[in-house]
């Protein structure tokens, strides 16, 4: 069976999108879906709320019917976590989780204080697993359908007879509406719209089994979660019957047309031939993957969207860095890059991804030794010719220096000797010398893989004056950029210059100072000191300074840990948290 053209017309994310997994653009209908909700809440009337709000029912339909089940039992909620958290805090006893699970689905049972948490070792969450776990006290399973870095896909009717009575919690983003998987086992099946659905921020749902209205108390039950919620008699009223009783206050209506439109338009496709469109992608991308000398290190047998893979003698964040060169969108995490394609994934993105991977080659594996940084963490070491090439440059740029005249300075940079990159220097506006770093701009420019060439841009020397900067990247046979070309000036020594708007750049002279000044911009910008700083202030730096390439500088983890005083793994949780 095809895929209607119904359906596929209603999609064009750009070309070399590969990341569903991470966020699902929406399609033509929600877009215009939410467009006509939020016009008519611009001319609003004596009808507009009761009308809109009408969108709810129309989403809860939709739902029950892709669940097999009724709108009685389903509630609307604007993420998954707000339903894991719901689940978590009605659940006594014992909660079997996997250690590995995404952080949405281990924080709400450790935050709410109400179950005992049972670990699961990391990996796939199997039947035999489970069973080994259970215990009297073990109350209910809570476990990703597909899990998020390997697309494993568990098993939901063998874990329904594995646990039996027990509750089964089942997070379904990753999978609900592009795989066939049998939904009503679950007790609890939370669901956020913003990945496959493709419905946009903001969507979701739970899914709930009488026996999870029996037994989970809804703590979080507002207002419009009571029995006569339109009743205002200065009473508080008993929680309603059904999911009902779930709802903390009133959603957007506009949201809830968006996850309407985009779960009428699963319908339309068929969840069956969504899941066969989505597996054929998956297995073009692995032929390419191991056409290009990479191997498979997601599932392969019990699988969804998701497609993760190492290149051989390249670090993730070097095959992330071409990807997004080849312009194409991936997940690059630090044991793996993630790719996950949907239905209407084109020729030419599949196209991009294979000439990106076939621009890099592969390197033989490292020889046995100390345990390394992690892969992410390092830059790539340019091969012989590559280094040669940079080599025969550096006689170049001293006398470029002089043809350019006084108030010049040429630097020149080795990307694969990050962080001390700088191989050749002639002039001293900045007070750099060979062995250098390179300046944080660059930085972060090479950590996100945009290597495009600078013309023309404003900054600061370290003592105040205005400079005029170039950059131009260099790069080897296969396109890849081995290293960049710099070029300052000091207008303020030529007739008719003009000040700088702002500063762009800083030229600190030693890895150390890059390094202190790199984490105190991070810091300053969260705007909370460190000693008071909580869990998600930390992470925020952490997000900040892996933009910033803080985390290509060898050692850099552990001084960012001495500095937050945590521990190096902590900063490496953080640093998976962030680029899931």
């Amino acid at each position: 069976m095809r895929i209607p053209s119904s359906y596929l017309v209603q999609f064009h994310e750009p070309e070399g999108y590969l990341d569903f997994a991470r966020f699902g653009p929406p399609s033509h209908a929600v877009v215009d879906a939410s467009t006509r909700l939020l016009e008519s809440s611009a001319a609003a009337g004596p009808a507009t709320v009761d009308d809109l709000m009408r969108q709810e029912l129309r989403a809860r339909a939709a739902v029950a019917r892709l669940c097999r089940n009724d709108t009685d039992h389903v509630a609307l909620l604007p993420n998954t976590s707000t339903g894991l958290f719901q689940a978590a805090l009605g659940v006594t006893g014992e909660v079997l989780v996997s250690a590995g699970e995404f952080p949405a689905n281990t924080y709400p049972w450790t935050r709410s204080g109400r179950a005992a948490v049972r670990w699961l070792p990391a990996g796939p969450v199997t039947p035999e697993a489970v069973r080994e776990a259970l215990t009297p006290a073990t109350t209910a399973l809570s476990v990703s359908a597909v899990d998020f870095r390997t697309g494993y896909r568990a098993d939901l009717a063998a874990l329904r007879e594995v646990v039996g009575d027990r509750l089964l919690v089942v997070d379904g983003i990753q999978g609900f509406g592009v795989v066939d998987e049998p939904w009503e086992v679950a007790d609890v099946l939370v669901v956020g719209g913003q990945k496959w659905l493709r419905a946009g921020w903001s969507t979701g749902f739970a899914a709930l089994s009488d026996r999870a209205l029996e037994r989970l108390d809804p703590v979080l039950s507002g207002w419009t979660g009571a029995e006569d919620a339109g009743l205002f008699d200065n009473a508080i009223h008993p929680v309603a019957e059904h999911a009902a009783g779930w709802s903390i206050t009133n959603l957007s209506p506009i949201a809830a047309g968006a996850l309407a439109t985009a779960l009428e338009l699963v319908e339309l496709a068929g969840v069956d031939r969504i899941d066969r469109r989505i597996a054929e992608q998956s297995d073009t991308l692995a032929e390419v993957i191991r056409s290009a000398g990479g191997a498979v290190v997601s599932a392969t047998d019990r699988r969804a969207g998701i497609t993760a893979f190492t290149l051989p003698g390249h670090p993730p964040s070097v095959v992330g860095a071409a990807l997004v060169e080849a312009g194409v969108t991936a997940t690059v995490r630090p044991e793996h890059v993630r790719v996950s394609p949907h239905v209407s994934t084109t020729p030419g993105t599949v196209a991009r991804f294979a000439d990106a991977l076939k621009s890099l080659g592969v390197r033989p594996a490292a020889p046995p030794g100390p345990t390394p940084v992690p892969a992410p963490l390092v830059a790539a070491t340019a091969g012989p010719a590559s280094t040669d090439v940079l080599k025969a440059l550096v006689p170049t740029v001293n006398s470029l220096a002089e043809a350019l005249g006084a108030g010049t300075e040429v630097v020149l940079h080795d990307l694969g000797a990050l962080p001390n990159s700088i191989i050749a220097i002639a002039g001293d506006l900045t007070g750099r010398a060979v062995g250098g770093p390179m300046t944080d701009l660059l930085l972060g420019l090479v950590r996100r893989g945009t290597t495009q060439d600078l013309a023309g841009y404003e900054t600061y020397a370290p003592d105040g004056r205005v400079l005029r900067s170039s950059t131009v990247f260099l790069r080897d046979e296969r396109g890849v950029a081995i290293g960049c070309l710099c070029v300052n000036s000091d207008p303020g020594s030529r007739p008719g210059a003009e000040p700088a708007a702002r500063p762009v750049e800083a030229f600190p002279g030693d890895v150390d100072t890059l390094q202190r000044m790199l984490v105190e911009r991070a810091v300053t910008a969260v705007g909370v000191p460190v000693e008071l700083m909580k869990k998600s202030h930390k992470s925020q730096v952490v997000r900040v300074l892996d933009e910033a390439g803080l985390f290509l500088i060898r050692d850099s983890v552990d001084y960012l840990a001495g500095v937050l005083g945590v521990t190096r793994y902590t900063i490496y949780n953080y640093l998976n948290e962030t680029r899931g």
